[in-house]
């Protein structure tokens, strides 16, 4: 079946006059030249519109795009970094997961057997569960195309009292586009290495025959690419986003929006973990096996990752004067998965009999006599987000006090329904060096089990900035929370053993209440030094799913201690913040060293750190954006204190440093060029060691530098030429981690933009 972006793209990048006007010649037959003005010739009056966000073209972001934050990010006391449209724009982004690579901190995690898409590690800890969308959890396993997207603001540290659970390191907060009365017409085609092909069109239009303020938006996108250096892997998706809104400009706002992202991929899961040490030794490093970087070992007409995502959202907004705006928002989402994907193991030097667990190797063993074997994920999943969010923000003053309330509830319900399939009989294998993805793929299998997962939430908050005088603020808030879940599994037989059947069922309730305060010092208008404190939690159920291992658990918690100053300098045209952070998970999940089928909380985690970041403008035709994570993070408590416990090592994906700087500059002939480097320090897969052969092996990978460069030339004021160069020196390196493979970072590659903007 032909995916979607296949058949558009005949259709539209052959064409490339077409492919970037035809989204705009559908609405522009709807909204005259002649639509600003009466039927009479006289110009329409139209109420006045309050725009906070950055002027078009900058990388600095003044405001956060949480309507929950009432103050400017220069006086919000907790470390909010910006990923501003331009930015995506300017390095020619694709994915979140690249545009995320301008936040230090973050690290990326390669998918698992029940998680693919995005999966990320901030400050420390997982944030797989912690994307957002306009505020509402994005709980789907997808990747995210950034092509909707205005920017993307990534909060630091605990933030339950605004989402709830998780947020034990931070939350990544995505801003949708939304309609405007101002009209756009938008859009980029390009062309790149890699058999590259990316089409967008962003198109907006006043329509004031249909009511006063009222807008409609819609952006398209189609991508489809290879990878650079790696064989196979294979990236095609198609997106659009349509949004209608009324009373833009007045008291009473309403905005329906829906976002729809179809993903059909041939997904990559890299290379195997190499274990190799001399017998009666007893721990190592566990290094990814030294071959080709672009070997696949999946099966090239066999392997898949199909996923749809279907997001619709109505926002209502209500101003009583001044001082009170009322919010309601509703939102029902749908995500489906169909995966097949192989995972590569190191079997041995038999191609016969594979078990899909890996082996010991003997440091005399040639890698040409290894053989891989090709484990398989298989399976299917739905999940569906259903919830309502009603808030109030106040703004009032009791005596010389100013007080910014927000104050509201959440109702939701979340479900998760994962079918897993399993292998009859030995795995396939192929050569560790020289894999072959072209073989059939005939491995027999059946549905191993049906899991049938829901959550029920319910919450309720206030938080309150209060503003003594011109240099102190204070801010607190508390949060209650209640999580409910119920967990019902069937497994079945193993056709060939008749061994496997069972059922299972657990259900948990969890009441939490969280809380954060903080104190703001204004020494000058444009800084801030601040001190701020807050608490998160994980709930067993956290990603909706149970285990027996767990069922019984209460929720970990998680403390986070944050001083930290935020200046506006050059006429408030640069941004530079600085934090000292402390987070520690009070209660992790341990393996009971009694019963190795349980956890019990009775661990110990901390993260903490320096991080500096720069954004802005130097001179008119300066612009930086940069950044500096320093991350310490150790296991300091467990009750296993054998040779495979996890205390005193560093958490997993963890790096202890990490940065990013980019900048471009404007030549005084119009042409712009720009340039930056991503660094990432080693990071271990796992805090816990893999036992093989009675080795206890500890895997990690080394670090790394990455280089790209931009230029752009517009040729009109409407028309521009651009073109990125992608890790520029070709380096050979390890992007995302899992304790059982590991994927290589894209190599060289380019992109060649058309992009037109009215």
């Amino acid at each position: 079946m032909a995916s979607p972006s296949r058949v558009l793209f005949p259709l539209l990048a052959s064409t490339p006059s077409l492919a970037l006007s035809a989204v705009g010649l559908a609405l522009a037959g709807s909204v005259p030249e002649a639509a600003a003005q009466s039927a009479d010739g006289g110009a329409i009056q139209l109420p006045p519109v309050s725009v906070e966000a950055a002027p078009s073209g900058d990388y600095k972001v003044d405001q956060p795009s949480l309507p929950k934050l009432t103050q400017p990010l220069r006086d919000t006391p907790q470390t909010v970094e910006t990923v501003s449209r331009q930015l995506m724009d300017d390095q020619g982004v694709a994915t979140m997961r690249d545009a995320l690579r301008n936040v230090p901190g973050i690290s990326l995690a390669a998918g698992e057997y029940g998680a693919q898409g995005d999966n990320l590690t901030i400050r420390g800890f997982t944030a797989r569960n912690d994307i957002y969308l306009d505020g509402m959890r994005d709980f789907g396993s997808y990747y995210r195309d950034p092509f909707y997207l205005d920017g993307i603001q990534v909060l630091k540290g605990p933030s339950s009292i605004l989402f709830g659970r998780g947020s034990t390191g931070g939350v990544v907060e995505q801003d949708g586009k939304s309609p405007q009365l101002a009209p756009l017409t938008a859009g980029t085609l390009g062309f790149g290495t890699d058999a590259t092909k990316r089409l967008t069109a962003d198109v907006n239009r006043a329509l004031p025959d249909l009511g006063p303020g009222t807008a409609i938006r819609l952006n398209v996108m189609g991508h489809e690419s290879n990878v650079a250096g790696r064989d196979v892997t294979q990236n095609d998706r198609f997106g659009f986003a349509p949004s209608f809104a009324v009373g833009l400009g007045t008291p009473t706002r309403l905005t329906l929006s829906y976002l729809h992202q179809t993903e059909y991929d041939v997904p990559d899961y890299g290379l195997p973990w190499l274990y190799q040490s001399a017998s009666g030794v007893k721990s190592a490093t566990a290094r990814p096996a030294s071959v080709s970087g672009s070997n696949f070992y999946g099966f090239e007409h066999g392997d898949y990752l199909r996923t749809n995502v279907d997001v619709g959202t109505v926002k209502l907004e209500h101003d009583v004067g001044s001082a009170i705006v009322l919010r309601d928002q509703f939102r029902y989402a749908h995500y489906t998965r169909q995966f097949r994907i192989t995972e590569p193991q190191i079997y041995g030097t038999t191609a016969a009999g594979a078990t899909g667990s890996s082996i010991l190797v003997s440091p005399s063993t040639s890698l040409g006599s290894l053989n891989v074997s090709r484990n398989q994920l298989y399976g299917d999943s739905v999940e569906t987000f259903l919830q309502n969010q009603a808030d109030v923000t106040l703004n009032v003053r009791t005596g010389p006090i100013a007080h910014a309330l927000v104050t509201g509830f959440e109702v939701g319900q979340e479900t998760s329904d994962p079918n897993r399939n399993s292998t009859i009989g030995p795995y396939s294998t192929t050569s560790l060096v020289s894999p072959d993805p072209a073989q059939a793929y005939n491995a027999n299998t059946y549905r191993s089990s049906m899991t049938s997962t829901t959550a029920d939430t319910l919450a309720a908050y206030a938080l309150d900035t209060i503003t003594l005088d011109e240099h102190w603020q204070v801010m607190g808030g508390v949060r209650f929370d209640r999580f409910d879940a119920s967990f019902d599994q069937t497994t079945y037989a193993n056709p060939v053993t008749g061994r496997g059947a069972g059922a299972l069922s657990f259900s948990r309730v969890d009441d939490m209440v969280s809380w954060r305060g903080a104190l703001v010092f204004k020494p000058l208008p444009n800084g801030s030094i601040y001190f701020s404190a807050g608490t998160s939690f994980n709930p067993s159920a956290e990603a909706i799913s149970l285990q027996s291992s767990t069922a019984s658990l209460a929720p970990e918690r998680n403390e986070t201690y944050e001083i930290g100053s935020k200046w506006d300098l050059f006429g408030e045209s640069l941004t530079l913040n600085g934090a000292l952070y402390h987070t520690e998970k009070l209660n992790q999940r341990e393996t009971d060293p009694n019963n190795s089928s349980y956890q019990i909380l009775a661990g110990d985690a901390v993260a903490k750190g320096v991080e500096l970041e720069a954004i802005g403008r130097l001179t008119d035709r300066w612009q930086v954006s940069g950044g500096y994570a320093y991350t310490y993070s150790e296991i300091v408590k467990s009750p296993n204190t054998s040779a495979t416990s996890d205390l005193g090592r560093p958490l997993a994906n963890v790096p202890r440093h990490s940065g990013n700087v980019w900048t471009t500059y404007k030549l005084p002939w119009l042409m712009q060029i720009g340039g930056g480097v991503n660094y990432v320090s080693s990071r271990f897969a796992s805090a816990t060691p893999s036992t093989v052969g009675g080795v206890n092996f500890w895997k990690q990978v080394p670090s790394y530098w990455t280089a790209n460069a931009m230029a752009k030339y517009p040729l009109t004021d409407n028309v521009s030429l651009q073109l990125n160069v992608y890790n520029i020196t070709n380096k050979f390196y390890y992007d995302q981690l899992h304790p059982s493979h590991v994927v290589p970072g894209p190599g060289r590659s380019a992109l060649f933009t058309i992009s037109y903007k009215y």
